[in-house]
């Protein structure tokens, strides 16, 4: 390829060979800035905002001190007298510095130097390591991961400081470059599944990874689109990460994206969530066995109770009460079925209404859809509650991705429960247990298997 052409001696060419690979007319946050250091011409290339303003300024300031006569003959010896700083690298071809322009390092040129100087003087816009809204934790900490990947891999660091803790930088996209990060520990990880991961992320060949996380999960896994569950376990709690190195598994960050991707991961791996790590054993066990429980219950809660409708001889007297006494103006599958999408417009029209009208918003449509919609005589009050119950339970599962399976799979339980009753209810619930089973994750363990630490 021409950018992996060697640089040129004369700073002239330098810039000519950096016009074509760059647009520097025509983007105006690219910038070339011409100055003299020790007598002899220099450019510095540069992305505007994404530059320490007052690094540059000393590390100029210094350069303007070197006197004609006192430069060295090569770009590693001028970097060892006159560069105050840290972060600094050199490099000898077009292909890696126009990567590092582009990511925010400032390249420099100097006249006579077959090499540029790299200055890693950037920043990068970001927010606070506030605790994450869907991922809190009662007793544990209260910061979460950013969009940086630098700052969440100091936020790893300041938990594990061990040796034995690796992070392993690739870079997936021709077009987006995007930083992609290997934590694990090198003591505990599963060296077969370690290269793995790293030998698949590297063979990934694709122009940019705009959507982070996703992009990254469909490039290693495909399009597996008949099975819902999800392959991967997302937190955006540096503290789960680390609990979950030092159990040996692996944790890939995702620049622009603030949360670790888990690997390998299981059924129960999904179920669990920042609080099980902070109570004593029995507290957690319990949490975990509740999240079970109710899980079972989002799914099979609306199916078994269509079921019982649909054959009411299989109602035991004490459990009488269940029984729909009212009128029933629509079939109980299509009350079931419309209110499952209500809820979904619900979900959605909450996630665009602003913060200031959200409650609201939220109290009149809930005096509307369920005092208005049972008295006109659309849905049954018990049909209401069950859908209620289906609706808050949803949020007792840590993990969005899980509860949108849970969710397609009760709704097909419940189609092919309306259409051939019990049969149609074991088939729905042998495909569930298939899927489940069957369900491959990056290891290229079942969803079942349960890694020994």
């Amino acid at each position: 390829m021409p950018e992996s052409q060697q640089v040129f001696q004369k700073l002239c060419e330098n810039n000519d060979r950096m016009a074509e690979l760059l647009p520097v007319q025509e983007s105006f946050d690219l910038i070339r800035r011409d100055i003299r250091i020790g007598g002899k011409d220099a450019s510095f290339y540069f992305l505007d905002g994404m530059t320490k303003d007052e690094a540059m300024l000393k590390i100029m300031d210094s350069f303007f001190g070197v006197q004609e006569g006192e430069m060295p003959e090569s770009a590693t010896e001028f970097v060892q007298q006159y560069v105050p700083y840290v972060e600094v690298d050199v490099f000898g071809k077009f292909d890696e510095i126009v990567r590092n322009v582009l990511s925010g390092v400032t390249v420099l040129f100097i006249d006579g130097y077959e090499a540029a100087i790299a200055l890693d003087c950037r920043t990068y816009p970001v927010r606070g390591v506030e605790e994450p809204d869907r991922d809190k934790s009662l007793r544990g900490s209260r910061d979460g991961f950013v969009e940086t990947v630098v700052f969440d891999t100091a936020l790893i660091r300041r938990r594990i400081r061990d040796p034995q803790l690796v992070m392993e930088m690739l870079e997936v996209g021709s077009s987006s470059r995007s930083d992609v990060v290997i934590c694990y520990m090198k003591n505990l990880v599963d060296k077969k599944l370690l290269g793995n991961i790293r030998s698949r992320i590297q063979q990934i060949e694709t122009p940019d990874l705009c959507m982070n996380q996703q992009s990254l999960a469909q490039a290693l896994l495909g399009t597996r689109w008949y099975n819902p569950f999800p392959k991967f376990k997302y937190t955006e709690r540096p503290d789960t990460t680390c609990a979950c190195l030092m159990e040996g598994k692996i944790a890939v960050l995702v620049d622009n994206s603030p949360s670790a991707m888990i690997l390998p991961t299981s059924i129960l791996d999904m179920i669990e969530e920042a609080n099980d790590y902070y109570f004593p054993a029995w507290t957690s066990l319990y949490l975990k066995l509740a999240r079970v429980l109710i899980l079972l219950l989002t799914v099979y809660l609306t199916p078994v109770f269509l079921l019982l409708m649909q054959n009411q001889q299989w109602i035991p007297s004490w459990l009488g009460f269940i029984t729909v006494t009212d009128r029933i103006n629509l079939p109980l599958i299509w009350q079931l079925l419309i209110l499952e999408l209500v809820i979904d417009g619900l979900r959605l029209a909450a996630l665009s209404t602003p913060n200031m009208l959200s409650t609201p918003l939220s109290i009149f449509a809930g005096l509307v859809l369920g005092e208005f919609s049972v008295n006109s005589g659309w849905f049954n009050s018990e049909v209401m509650l069950y859908m209620a119950f289906v609706a808050v339970a949803n949020y007792t599962q840590p993990n969005f991705e899980l509860g949108y399976a849970v969710k397609f799979m009760r709704m097909l339980i419940l189609i092919l429960t309306g259409i051939f009753n019990w049969a149609g209810f074991l088939a729905g619930t042998a495909v569930l247990v298939l899927l489940i089973a069957t369900n491959r994750t990056l290891s290229g363990h079942s969803y079942m298997h349960i890694q020994k630490n």
